[in-house]
């Protein structure tokens, strides 16, 4: 019997998680078709080594720890590559007529089965945590394919389809067949999953006049990848448009389209692709969206709790609006995300409207905006407010249309949840009203404010001590008492990190909640500056001050803080 079927039974009667807990890591399940195992610890209910020791325990088999580890070749060759994915499995040695095979469920009888079939050992099962046994399969059995070599399988002197500004030179049919020859296409697939394997949130395509490059965004920053021969521009570009579905005749106008892309384990990729004619041949960039990486708990995201117990506060109410504001790529979408995952009950009605729809939440109704078709921000809205909604969702309030509706709605008993695009939380104030709102609508309306953006977490496998430098610290506003105790941690480069001594991201929160002080200070017309002052004075702390925050918990570092939050 497999334990995806008893795991969760097994954890409740030793009491190592609660029901709700459990409830939620199935819904997440169903979800992304993940097992329950995976679940409880991605939504952070039990750490990875407790839920190994467990069934170590339960099913009197041992623990291993595979990142201490180096497994031969030949024994890796022993286990296809099909069957180590979809068994989550990995062979570790080889004892005379026995495979010591490490499993994420060591109750699985048809794995072993099929194991036995396959490579015709004996099995000895040890357990090991699922999230170890994912990475060592990408290790072991990644594909041992570079660029160099599908590039020496292309001839240049075939793909060179470039006419320089006169689009309609260029013969499409011959676009299409140099799109589809084999090294171009193994190209791209390359690209595709290397960006997976590397986290990467963006991959960037980008022609120039002498030069044609990939860039990857990690954690934020873009990194320089490869650099394709120029002479492959268009067939590269002409595959992406092909995987994306638009139309590769149309050189002049930009495109917007998204590729689906199945992995192993029943795992999908979604890239949502956008196309933009530049000077010389057009820049693709593809966002990354990997339902699996989604994180709607919101403690885990990185607010402290006081800021925390406000923001859920605040979506509580029965009515009024919530926005969330900052740049592009500073997590706003799964902050709102979070948000209506915390609110989604069967008693609520929620709609939301989006431009894209980035990834699909069961029971709400989410809505794609389409301005080819009229559908826009406003014209959503308006619907929605006809379809007896108790919680509306707009993907961004970019004019005084859609601002206008949405404050209504927001007086007349609904809950509205909105991004704009400012600085800090006090500058959404006076966006609203050089929008048009008149103040007392913006403060009868709007509950709360919360600004974000997302520091480089140091990498905790190759983090190390740093020296305090006492007039950096007072630069960056740390409070004076607090610099003598400080102890400070960056990364000095690991392969975990690809050197660069950070590995995943942190969120930076400022929640300024609409305090009756603050509601007066809008209407006699304060600037965005004046209001700030005044929420601090209300115990409101800024994203630099949340920053500071995080350098002294040892998450990030000084250099984080400066590129990430102004000074206050």
């Amino acid at each position: 019997m497999s334990t995806g079927g008893r795991l969760g039974e097994l954890l409740l009667r030793d009491k190592m998680i609660t029901l709700s807990q459990l409830q939620q890591a199935e819904d997440t399940r169903r979800q992304t078709g993940e097992r329950l195992g995976y679940a409880l610890t991605k939504l952070g209910f039990i750490d990875e080594k407790e839920l190994t020791e467990f069934l170590s325990r339960t099913y009197n088999v041992p623990s291993i720890q595979l990142d201490g580890i180096r497994i031969d070749a030949e024994i890796i060759q022993l286990v296809p590559r099909d069957i180590a994915e979809r068994h989550l499995c990995l062979p570790v040695n080889r004892a005379g007529n026995s495979l010591i095979v490490a499993m994420a469920d060591p109750a699985n009888l048809s794995a072993i089965d099929d194991l036995k079939f396959s490579t015709g050992f004996s099995i000895e099962v040890v357990v090991a945590s699922e999230q170890s046994i994912r990475e060592a399969i990408q290790h072991y059995y990644e594909d041992r394919v570079d660029m160099s070599d599908i590039l020496s399988d292309v001839d240049l002197d075939d793909v060179d389809l470039d006419a320089g500004a006169d689009a309609g030179a260029i013969d499409i049919s011959d676009l299409t067949k140099s799109a589809e020859d084999a090294p171009v296409v193994r190209l791209v697939n390359l690209i595709l999953v290397d960006a997976i394997k590397r986290n990467a949130s963006d991959i960037h395509v980008e022609p120039y006049e002498k030069e044609f490059r990939v860039r990857y965004r990690i954690d934020g920053v873009l990194y320089e990848v490869m650099k394709p021969p120029l002479k492959l521009k268009n067939a590269l570009t002409s595959r992406l448009k092909i995987m994306s579905r638009l139309d590769i005749a149309e050189r002049r106008l930009p495109q917007d389209g998204r590729i689906k892309l199945k992995l192993g384990g029943n795992k999908e990729m979604d890239y949502r692709v956008s196309v933009l004619p530049c000077l010389f041949g057009e820049k693709v960039v593809l966002r990354l969206l990997d339902k699996s990486n989604l994180q709607l708990d919101m403690t885990k995201l990185g607010f402290e709790p006081a800021p925390l117990k406000v923001f859920k506060t605040a979506i509580h109410r029965p009515y009024g609006m919530v926005l969330v504001t900052g740049p592009t790529g500073s997590g706003k979408t799964t902050t709102l995300y979070s948000a209506l995952s915390e609110l989604n009950k069967p008693t609520e009605n929620i709609s939301t409207a989006e431009d894209p729809v980035e990834f699909n939440l069961p029971g709400i109704n989410q809505c794609q905006i389409s301005d080819a078709v009229g559908l826009n921000f406003a014209a959503a809205l308006r619907s929605f407010l006809r379809q007896d909604p108790d919680i509306i969702m707009v993907g961004e309030i970019r004019d005084f249309e859609t601002a206008e509706i949405a404050i209504k709605a927001a007086l007349t008993g609904h809950m509205v949840l909105s991004t704009l695009h400012t600085n800090d939380a006090p500058s959404t104030v006076s966006r609203l009203l050089n929008m048009g709102i008149e103040p007392f609508l913006v403060t009868a309306s709007l509950n709360l404010v919360l600004a974000q953006r997302l520091a480089r977490r140091v990498c905790k496998e190759c983090t190390q001590p740093v020296e305090v430098d006492r007039e950096v610290m007072r630069e960056i506003q740390v409070p004076e008492e607090l610099i003598d105790g400080a102890k400070l941690f960056q990364g000095k480069g690991c392969p975990k990190c690809n050197d660069t001594g950070y590995k995943g991201r942190v969120a930076l929160y400022e929640v300024m909640e609409m305090t009756e002080g603050l509601k007066e200070a809008v209407l006699q017309g304060y600037s965005a500056a004046e209001l700030k002052q005044a929420a601090i004075r209300d115990g409101f702390q800024t994203l630099r001050m949340a920053a500071v925050n995080k350098l002294l918990e040892g998450v990030t570092t000084v250099s984080e803080v400066l590129r990430c939050t102004a000074p206050d």
